[in-house]
């Protein structure tokens, strides 16, 4: 681990832990705690049950996509190497964006493809999960709104993630416009850039660089030349999606207070838009975004939705984060490199 990312992990977990504490000093720790030691324990297993199908469904996901680009992976070999991604994830800050380049050399590793290669598979996994995701805000706070008032609270976390959401399509429909530009201009300009250091061959690094860009773009029309397995992709994310929103709605439960499907429905994608700040995994301020978003939506104690989304990230963070460390390490590949 070189010293930049230790910085930043040590900045990023010493934030999530500022805001857990935070979020449990205004909620009741004492509340929290006296609801998590009464909540049903076949409930949270069932929890961490749902939070597992979830896992097996996007790993067949990245193994769908990844068969578009001709990378052959086992059913098994694939569930590790996406417990991986997450893992990766949830450990670096900026979630994805920094868990990305970790898969994408797992990927490679496990595939022995192209580093590019993995990089367009887990890149396109992510794309892909956004469709089902804004379907399911729309859906579930549409159902919602037949029957309650939508606060002002909820309209705000609706805009933040269309926008956040747009911004990303359009920077990505821009790089594709101008790819070939991209790839013209780009190695040259970095090339340069980094030749003004004694370390670095500016030639090699152009070179280097315009023959990733191109096996990179290269790969991305072949996943689009795949109607029929990106359409199962599409449908393994949805999956997905809604074993996590059933998992929340259990964990609920599992607290004893139930909640209505719909609010499930759009409260997990809502609220992973926290995933996007500079914290490991989003821990913390995901936490503090279901919630914001939970205790007016539901009219649950705030003391009860705290306990029921800790359940609920018990299954869906730190699980999967177990597994996938497992997994890197015995693979040899460095999280944090």
């Amino acid at each position: 681990m070189d010293g930049n990312r230790r910085r930043g992990l040590v900045i990023g977990g010493t934030a999530a832990v500022a805001i857990l504490a935070v979020l449990f000093a205004v909620v009741g720790a004492g509340r929290v705690v006296d609801a998590l030691l009464a909540s049903d324990p076949w409930l949270v297993a069932a929890t961490f049950g749902l939070a597992l199908c979830w896992l097996i469904a996007w790993s067949l996901m990245l193994r769908t996509v990844l068969g578009s680009l001709d990378v052959d992976l086992p059913v098994a070999t694939s569930f590790l190497v996406y417990a991986g991604a997450v893992f990766a994830n949830n450990v670096t800050p900026f979630g994805q964006a920094g868990g990305e380049p970790v898969t994408a050399a797992l990927i490679a590793k496990v595939s022995g493809s192209r580093y590019e290669t993995g990089l367009v598979g887990i890149a396109s996994v992510d794309v892909l999960n956004v469709v089902p995701s804004i379907s399911l805000v729309f859906l579930g706070v549409g159902a919602y709104a037949a029957t309650a008032a939508i606060g002002e609270r909820l309209e705000v976390a609706v805009a933040v993630a269309v926008a956040l959401i747009a911004s990303i399509a359009t920077a990505i429909a821009l790089g594709w416009r101008y790819r070939r530009e991209l790839v013209d201009r780009l190695p040259a300009a970095v090339g340069g850039l980094l030749g003004r250091l004694r370390r670095f061959d500016a030639a090699a690094v152009e070179t280097a660089l315009a023959t990733r860009l191109r096996n990179f773009f290269e790969d991305i029309e072949r996943v689009g030349t795949r109607p029929r397995r990106l359409a199962a992709a599409v449908g393994l994310s949805l999956a997905g999606w809604t074993l996590q929103a059933t998992a929340l709605a259990v964990a609920f439960a599992a607290v004893g207070s139930p909640i209505a499907p719909e609010v499930a429905l759009f409260a997990v994608p809502l609220a992973y838009v926290a995933g996007a700040t500079p914290l490991p995994g989003g821990l913390g301020g995901i936490e503090a975004a279901f919630v914001a978003l939970l205790v007016p939506t539901t009219g649950v104690a705030a003391a009860t939705v705290t306990a029921a989304v800790l359940v609920f990230r018990g299954a869906v963070y730190w699980l999967p984060t177990l597994i996938g460390g497992i997994s890197v390490s015995a693979l040899g590949i460095d999280a944090m490199r």
